[in-house]
């Protein structure tokens, strides 16, 4: 768990300080699960059967909630629904003046959340539904070793 929070977290960093591609807002907050997946996984690594079992299944979940967070932005990208979130639409500029615009207008720049990010060219795979498929791929890892730990303390007490 922690490796896997690891490995996509280095590569949304890769991704943004290395090719120097800019984030949304809904990218940053898919980031979350991932943080939130690395502390579980350390907190399994440290705690003894079954509370190490609970914070597994909390990975479990934390990989749906990845998922689910990939379908909502995956949605944006392809234009079926508008995004949740206020960030990802242009801004909006306040004043009458010049200088009262410049002031209100964002720190950093924005990129819009309907804009996918294509990482292989000719490949029409955003980079946020690559980031879906490694949260099922993390899921299903969970889930097989949650089953075999399972049949294995079956095997011990039958």
């Amino acid at each position: 768990m922690i490796l896997a929070g690891g490995l996509a977290l280095a590569f949304a960093w890769w991704v943004e300080r290395g090719l120097g591609i800019m984030p949304c807002e809904l990218c940053l907050l898919e980031r979350w699960p991932w943080r939130i997946l690395m502390v579980a996984g350390l907190a399994a690594a440290v705690l003894p059967g079954a509370l190490r079992r609970v914070f597994l299944w909390c990975g479990v979940l934390l990989m749906l909630a990845s998922f689910g967070l990939t379908v909502c932005h995956a949605g944006v990208e392809w234009g079926w629904w508008p995004s949740p979130l206020p960030a990802c639409h242009a801004p909006h500029l306040y004043g009458h003046t010049m200088a009262e615009r410049l002031a209100s207008m964002p720190l950093r720049p924005q990129k819009p959340c309907d804009s996918p990010t294509y990482l292989v060219p000719g490949v029409p795979v955003s980079m946020s539904v690559m980031g879906g498929v490694y949260a099922l791929v993390v899921m299903a890892g969970l889930i097989g070793s949650l089953r075999s730990g399972q049949r294995q303390t079956r095997r011990i007490f039958h």
